[in-house]
């Protein structure tokens, strides 16, 4: 039985299983793949990291913008008793204040640099036993100050390159994910698909030794043939009905194995709806190689553990080295017993600092890290290469295996063909007495044969193409690329 067209194909998938059933829901590749591609476990999980790294990268990208804080001491009371040394007397002092600290703070990506704004405001009520004279009023604290690293590595930006690393490795391995469940899918879809059209097959071979069954009962009764040929007759049946049999056991249990799989209820009917029209794919080997090797998302993922080697050596490297600190702050600083006079007589302050730090022995703990992280990073590369070369020895094979399933195809609808002209034939002659029942039952199976090769030799070429968009990043049969947008968000 050939399928010619999807209409076809459509009207046979209704006669597939046996008339009576219940409502049955009908499922396309394109559909299942979709589905499965919202419920796997395994997406879920890549997707939950990928947005882990994806908030990660955002939280950073956030921290590198201005910060403003403010902290708020709204009362503060304090009574002690102190000694002065000076007069050698004790007294008595009590304090009530409050204070507000407005600071904004801007890293610098570029130098790694902090730049900062603080402005402090202050209230005082204070006396003291000591003194008749005690001070009520506001001061305010305005300060800018500067801390540079020197002599060292951008660790803002390094940083930010990991992540922005680390995101987009977790989106290759997400759309990676999604080619696995799409792979793993497609075949499941069609193991199902080739043990339904088997089932159909088994149902026409047992309808066949039915028919074979009658003609040989009524020439026994009739006394035209040996009572032996009857025997055979019901053996074969026998054995047609037990082949029906085992192929729905086989068939229901793939059907639950791609329910699970793809997140359909285990007790919800279904029938699998394949397109098995076969149309030769124009494939351009040095094409395919050449997309594979530009977009595989595997290579990229081998550069990035490079890159992500070289951070390790800067790292290493600044574990003990010579590096410095510089920091520069300027103020202004009034207090008055009015809030707006607190800066009719300003104190200005500046400050400069400058700290270094000299390495002098490690006992060679820097140089065994460095070559720990150099042999890393050539690991790496190899990997890099050897992923290379895997890619276009897969490409290569796959291409060769396409060339051999169209040809299984072609040969298998040949087979088809003498078959059933083999099969009318003989069924002609055993039904004029010309052939024993057991060489029709070998027709009979040379036929199923060649159907369910034609099934396999359909899938398998149908998976193969899968395969090769996998492998090569291109989708032959619509001549563009499938390389997902992998771009994190600003």
């Amino acid at each position: 039985m050939r399928v010619k067209n999807a209409k076809q194909l459509i009207f046979l998938a209704f006669f597939i299983l046996p008339l009576g059933a219940g409502a049955q829901r009908l499922l396309t590749l394109e559909q299942t793949v979709e589905q499965a591609l919202k419920t796997s476990p395994t997406i879920e999980q890549s997707r939950l990291t990928l947005k882990k790294s994806e908030e990660t990268l955002k939280a950073q990208r956030a921290s590198l913008k201005s910060s403003f804080s403010l902290d708020i001491d709204p009362f503060s009371y304090s009574r002690q008793k102190k000694y002065y040394s000076y007069t050698s007397t004790w007294y008595t002092e009590e304090t009530y204040s409050s204070s507000g600290d407005f600071s904004i703070s801007q890293p610098i990506l570029w130098t790694d640099g902090v730049i900062s704004m603080n402005n402090n405001l202050s209230f005082y009520d204070n006396s003291s036993s000591a003194s008749s004279e005690g001070f009520k009023g506001f001061s305010n604290s305005l300060s800018l100050a500067l801390e540079q690293p020197l002599f060292t590595y951008n660790a803002t930006k390094q940083e930010l390159q990991e992540l922005e690393l680390d995101y987009e490795d977790a989106a290759l391995s997400y759309a990676l994910v999604e080619l696995d469940v799409e792979s793993d899918v497609t075949e499941a879809f069609y193991n199902v698909y080739e043990y339904q059209m088997t089932l159909n097959v088994s149902r026409e071979e047992l309808e066949n030794n039915r028919a074979s069954y009658t003609i040989i009962k009524n020439k026994v009764e009739g006394g035209l043939v040996a009572r032996e040929e009857l025997y055979q007759a019901e053996l074969d049946l026998l054995s047609s009905e037990s082949t029906v049999l085992s192929n729905e056991v086989t068939f229901e249990n793939y059907k639950d194995y791609f329910k699970q799989l793809v997140g359909i209820d285990l007790e919800e009917d279904i029938m699998v709806i394949a397109d098995v029209s076969v149309l030769p794919v124009d494939i351009d080997l040095s094409k395919a190689i050449e997309q594979g090797i530009k977009n595989r998302m595997e290579i990229r993922q081998r550069e990035i553990e490079i890159q992500e080697g070289l951070f390790d050596l800067i790292t290493t490297n600044a574990s003990s080295e010579f590096e410095g600190e510089l920091s520069v702050e300027v103020g202004l600083f009034g207090e008055n017993e009015n809030l707006h006079n607190v800066y009719n007589d300003p104190t200005s302050s500046q400050s400069i600092s400058l700290g270094l730090t000299i390495p002098i022995w490690d006992w060679g703990e820097k140089k065994a890290k460095l070559k720990a992280a150099e042999a890393s990073v050539e690991m790496s590369r190899l990997d890099l290469r050897d992923e290379e070369i895997d890619i276009k020895l897969n490409i290569r094979q796959v291409y060769r295996n396409l060339q051999n399933y169209l040809k299984q195809i072609e040969i298998a609808r040949k087979n088809i063909e003498n078959a059933e002209l083999t099969y009318d034939i003989n069924l002609e002659k055993y039904r004029n007495g010309d052939l024993t029942s057991m060489d029709l039952n070998l027709v009979q199976e040379q036929l199923t044969d060649a159907k369910n090769d034609l099934t396999s030799a359909i899938i398998d070429y149908k998976l193969e193409l899968l395969n090769m968009k996998i492998q090569s990043m291109y989708d032959f049969e619509k001549n563009t690329s499938v390389v997902p947008n992998l771009n994190p968000e600003k």
